[in-house]
């Protein structure tokens, strides 16, 4: 395995998540102290667990979903106190299958992060400990930031 420096920049994490990930992960892009990862669904938690374990991202600031009309996306911003460097993960669900594993087992406040997109766009975070509504009711059916969703009197 490569050497980490203690400080990894951009560019080493970037490399490093290609090397580890190539089949699995693509790097997008990248700016002063960010780097921008699509990953498939599959290699959300591996992919989480090596950058929590082994590149010492201590935080999931953000957890959220997007609604893309054809298809949803679950981005995960991951924050390196230390480097000041932060990863944003996307990843795509296709809407006959809104799962995708949980991290809430890698960072704690993901948990809240993960109930929230879970009541406002109906995404599963499989082994979720508790993966319930936090501010609408449970009969509530409807999930008010897809894009499906209507307000009354709009059509």
């Amino acid at each position: 395995m490569a050497e980490i420096s203690e400080k990894p920049t951009v560019e080493e994490i970037s490399t490093l998540l290609r090397n580890k990930f190539s089949d699995k992960l693509k790097v997008t892009g990248t700016a002063t102290r960010r780097v921008f990862v699509k990953v498939e669904k599959d290699a959300i938690h591996p992919v989480c667990e090596y950058i929590h374990n082994i590149l010492s991202f201590e935080h999931a600031t953000s957890i959220m979903g997007n609604d893309m009309k054809d298809h949803m996306e679950v981005i995960y911003h991951l924050s390196n106190y230390y480097s000041g460097v932060i990863i944003e993960l996307t990843t795509d669900l296709p809407l006959d299958d809104l799962h995708v594993r949980s991290v809430s087992d890698i960072w704690g406040g993901g948990n809240w992060h993960e109930r929230e997109t879970h009541e406002l766009f109906g995404i599963v975070f499989d082994g979720h400990p508790k993966l319930e509504r936090l501010l609408t009711p449970d009969s509530y059916e409807f999930y008010p930031f897809r894009k499906s969703y209507k307000l009354r009197g709009q059509e």
